[in-house]
């Protein structure tokens, strides 16, 4: 089977017709069991040795660590279609919904009271995973699961080589970092901005948060697309849970990759059973603090401002 020119996959037709259909559906090992003739337990063995295939295939080629101009593309399209200088990406984690791990015993269980784990994401302003993190516990907060994951401790050490601090368009200065905006559940950071407290904002702090949730609604999206193409996602997975990560980092990447070939047309796409986490009380701090004052005054000013951002908040 060719997914692309150079990229290849050595799979049984048989089992890849029966892991695209619980991909797409959802349906159970049971269903599986009937429409191809296979044991629940040989359906199971097909679906994790298949989405570990189209992982390892497809990973490096649609889903590589950006770098520097690649940072550079991300941050254009933002300012594009979002209007948010300096972007490099949007983070935000999801619940997966999940039968009970076996000698698991709450670890798994989150606050809206079922097992999940966590896909936590960085995607770009044209809805592709640049960055995912499956499996960790449905307990654990947003904040949580991002210091622990690859990208959180790379952004933390300055080592995801992002572009150099540049002013923002139609200034000459200050020089301005490049940051990934997030919802109020992340730490406000140097390179990670996250909305003002809700209560008694001024105008300027009102505006910001406007432009920050209209570039983070791009992961929001992301997800929609996710869920509602591959909708296995839509109901609980009753796959081991090595298994059940597999099947979830299978559906990112052939999301990356149909996003690439195909491009975006799809309707209600913020949709979806992917449920977020209930936002906790995280301290940013002080040089966080300082930029994002300074993306409060450029999106007051004249440079900056957008004609309907009044009317919108």
């Amino acid at each position: 089977m060719v997914l692309t020119t150079n990229i290849k996959i050595k799979v049984n037709y048989h089992n890849f017709f029966s892991i695209f259909r619980y991909l797409g559906t959802g349906q159970s090992l049971a269903s599986l069991h009937f429409s191809f003739l296979i044991g629940k337990s040989t359906a199971s063995v097909i679906i994790r040795e298949t989405c570990v295939a189209i992982w390892n295939a497809l990973h490096a080629a649609v889903m590589g660590q950006p770098q520097k101009e690649q940072w550079q593309e991300i941050a254009d399209v933002f300012q594009q279609t979002c209007q948010f200088p300096n972007c490099a990406g949007a983070i935000d984690g999801k619940h997966i919904r999940i039968k009970k791990p076996v000698r698991s015993g709450s670890q798994f269980y989150n606050y809206k009271k079922y097992f999940s784990f966590v896909l936590f994401a960085m995607c770009d302003a044209n809805y592709s995973f640049r960055y995912i993190d499956v499996g960790s516990y449905g307990s654990r907060s947003d904040s949580a699961v991002f210091a622990h994951s690859e990208f959180g401790k790379l952004l933390h050490d300055k080592a995801l080589d992002l572009p150099e601090h540049t002013a923002l368009p139609g200034t000459t200065s200050p020089a301005m970092p490049f940051v990934f905006v997030a919802d109020e559940a992340f730490a406000l950071g140097e390179n990670l901005m996250r909305p003002y407290s809700s209560r008694g904002l001024s105008l300027a702090r009102r505006v910001f948060n406007y432009r920050l949730t209209r570039a983070r609604r791009v992961v929001e999206c992301a997800f929609g697309i996710l869920a509602n193409k591959w909708r296995f996602l839509h109901t609980p997975i009753h796959l081991k849970l090595e298994t059940a990560i597999s099947a979830v980092k299978a559906a990112c990447v052939l999301h990356n990759f149909v996003r690439a070939r195909d491009g975006f047309n799809f309707e209600d796409s913020l949709t979806h059973s992917l449920h977020s986490h209930r936002p906790s009380v995280v301290r940013g701090h002080r040089q966080g603090a300082a930029v994002r004052e300074q993306f409060t005054a450029y999106f007051m000013s004249p440079h900056g401002a957008l004609p309907w951002q009044l009317d919108a908040i």
